[in-house]
């Protein structure tokens, strides 16, 4: 896996920070299946994107489900902003939480 930032081409950088920006994670995940670090992030953004789509639902509940999905939303944002943000860096970042789901799905 590249670590060197300078060895990641800009069209690689902008398709791991798309993978980020919710459903828009299955065009890196499926158009970019040569690029390894771009299918990290892509990865990880389609993990997100599962986890934003069920807090989603809880927060349809009345009361308790608002409560836990605004801080779900919150928490989902931030993971989101700073996964562009490693993306868009060169650098591959374990998501907390996020990374440990992503080795279980073979993708």
């Amino acid at each position: 896996m590249e670590n060197n930032p300078q060895a990641i081409s800009q069209d690689d950088k902008v398709h791991a920070a798309l993978a980020y920006m919710w459903i828009l994670c299955l065009y890196p995940l499926l158009f970019k299946r040569d690029r390894e670090y771009v299918q990290f992030h892509a990865r990880q953004g389609f993990v997100l994107f599962i986890a934003e789509f069920i807090i989603f639902l809880v927060s349809m509940i009345p009361v308790l489900g608002w409560i836990v999905g605004f801080v779900g939303w919150i928490v989902a944002g931030i993971l989101s902003v700073l996964g562009i943000v490693a993306a868009l860096g060169g650098r591959r970042w374990d998501m907390p939480i996020i990374s440990e789901h992503v080795k279980k799905f073979n993708l």
